[in-house]
């Protein structure tokens, strides 16, 4: 086979240049379900003839949902796209409204969930979305619909030759998915991508992988691929021949990792943040002379430079770090053998880059949206002169980016996305002469971009100066009892914080400094607590103009999180929510 030019493609690719035993696992009943390569390509030709069957045809959408990946997703995501389907991919997080909203917009005529709370939740609404026909559980139910009513409709090899010759009927320009961004405000937008799109990205990025030996590499998914990061990774590894293992969720995730031992995983700047937390309140913990030889070891770490740049010396003392701390933290958190991890979605303090690089644990991290099907730029460490602390790497290949005059990043390539759905005049806006406008302000030097904020989320204070909340954010966090931050004062004489206390540091500097520690809540609102966080509010402020620093904070122990409302499901945060949910606090910092 050539190269593979449609999404459909990659598992014959890989059934072709490196067979594997195990393609895709995914935990059933606590034990692990796997398909080789082989067999997963006769479960995905068993699924087509199914949904033939059923009727679907060419153009048609079908909606994907599911709380966890799972082999059952990625199976029907290709049996969709090789008889010409249109797959819908949908967060498990959206409301009711939302999945109306998207069952009608896109005029899917099934969907696929992945339990019985997904399940209760899509029928809540299908009274109001006459085109779809049915609902299928891949978990089995009394009284639901199992996807396995579909499979079993394709036992039968007798329609292989019409799976065939709609596989042939696929062109690479045709539209494979329609993905709809969950979004900080407003009614979800249906991005139209096409195989071309997300292959060209898949085989433009795989030299920037580090640490993918052809057919012998592991990985582990635990981040939502029904989101195109996360998605097109998996299109990556299968190109790659790398095994993929589908963790259970985020609470089995240290077990996970230590079970896979993966040589490369995807992961979101909050994942870091609290593995971050969680090592140096470990390390912290021990006390005496180990303590202070861990805190001397992360220290060290956090001076990491690219290409050597710190001298032999340096990484010396480095290699002195790894033997005494740094391969024990690997070892517990089931990062011996990881090469690479793949981080994106939101930006990465640059200390969380120098540690886990410091570490031995080098992190990639990208650039991208939805729209860019998703990656335009990469730091790698599989080249020397790629990679740039601070910055998200330079353009894929085939993928220009440039700066407009108000500071903007565009971008053109064969990864931009063909339209939003039914949405010609949005599209218009965001497009000029086949350039992508990203939304995000940022600059480019030496072929690195560095993002200094989302064009939208600047604003304004009364005095008429712009502040640029995701740079102080950043900076605040770098705090280790900050867990979350978010900036607000617009149309304000100055901008305020509300800061997200991070109850693991907090614990580590009570018990540092003899304070007990009783209760989360309560400790707060410590006088000593809050002059403490001050004294990290101030430091942050040394990197910005008079008019940037942060005047008054408001401390809370809340965290953002997805089920609150407060975070994306790919943990961006909801900036109206919080402001509805802080609207109190947020006068009074400014009354008087």
């Amino acid at each position: 086979m050539n190269e593979p030019t449609r999404l459909f493609d990659f598992p014959r690719y890989q059934q072709e240049h490196f067979p594997l035993e195990v393609m895709v696992s995914s935990k059933v009943g606590g034990k692990w379900k796997s398909y080789s390569t082989s067999e997963f390509i006769d479960a995905v030709n068993e699924a087509s003839r199914g949904l033939l069957e059923l009727g679907v045809k060419h153009g048609d959408k079908v909606a994907l949902i599911a709380h966890n990946n799972r082999c059952e997703w990625n199976i029907m995501d290709h049996a969709l796209l090789q008889i010409g389907a249109v797959d819908v991919p949908i967060y498990p997080t959206m409301t009711e409204d939302d999945y109306e909203y998207i069952f009608n917009h896109s005029e899917s005529i099934y969907c696929f969930v992945s339990n019985d709370e997904l399940y209760d939740k899509v029928s809540n609404v299908l009274d109001k979305c006459p085109q779809m026909k049915k609902v299928y559980s891949f978990e089995k139910y009394e009284g639901k619909n199992h996807w396995s009513e579909v499979t079993n409709l394709g036992t039968d090899t007798k329609r292989q030759s019409e799976v065939e010759d709609f596989m042939s009927a696929v062109k690479p320009e045709d539209l494979a998915t329609i993905i709809y961004t969950s979004g900080t405000t407003g009614l979800p937008k249906g991005v139209m991508l096409s195989h071309a799109n997300i292959s060209t990205t898949v085989i433009a990025s795989t030299p920037r992988i580090p640490g993918l030996t052809k057919g012998q590499a592991k990985t582990l998914s635990f981040l939502p691929v029904c989101h195109s990061f996360e998605r097109f990774i998996q299109y990556l590894y299968m190109y790659n021949g790398a095994a993929v293992y589908y963790a259970e969720g985020l609470d089995t995730l240290k077990a996970d990792l230590n079970t896979v031992q993966p040589n490369i995983f995807s992961a979101v700047p909050r994942l870091l943040e609290k593995f971050f937390d969680g090592i140096v309140a470990n390390g912290t913990s021990a006390g005496g002379l180990k303590a202070r030889i861990f805190e001397w070891a992360v220290s060290l770490a956090l001076k990491w430079e690219p290409e050597h740049a710190n001298g032999s010396f340096y990484h010396w003392k480095l290699g002195i770090a790894d033997k005494l701390v740094f391969s024990k933290i690997r070892a517990a958190l089931g990062m011996t053998n990881v090469a690479a991890i793949a981080c994106g979605s939101a930006a990465l303090q640059p200390r969380l880059l120098r540690f886990f690089s410091g570490m031995g644990v080098p992190i990639l991290e990208g650039y991208g949206l939805t729209e860019t099907a998703p990656v335009i730029s990469v730091n790698t460490t599989a080249e020397p002169g790629m990679i740039r602390v601070g910055y998200v790497g330079k353009c894929i290949k085939g993928v220009e980016a440039k700066i407009a005059q108000d500071g903007e990043i565009l971008a053109k390539g064969p990864n931009i996305m063909m339209g939003y759905y039914k949405q010609p005049e949005l599209t218009a806006e965001v497009m000029t002469n086949g350039w992508f406008h990203t939304g995000d302000i940022g600059i480019i030097e030496d072929g690195f971009i560095k993002i200094t904020d989302r064009k939208k989320e600047m604003f304004k204070t009364s005095a008429g100066k712009y502040i640029a909340p995701q740079l102080i954010e950043n900076e605040l966090k770098g705090s280790h009892l900050i867990a979350q931050s978010m900036v607000v004062g617009e149309g304000k004489n100055f901008p305020s914080a509300i800061c997200i206390l991070n109850e693991d540091g907090v614990k580590e500097w009570c018990s540092r400094h003899d304070i007990e520690y009783t209760d989360f809540a309560v400790i707060a609102k410590d006088k000593r607590i809050i002059d403490r966080v001050w004294q990290d509010v101030e430091k942050a402020n040394l990197n910005f103009g008079q008019w940037e620093k942060i005047k008054k904070i408001i401390i809370d122990i809340d965290e953002f999180t997805v089920d609150n409302g407060c975070l994306t499901p790919t943990f961006k945060v909801k900036r109206k929510p919080i402001l509805a949910k802080y609207q109190s606090e947020i006068e009074s910092l400014y009354q008087g």
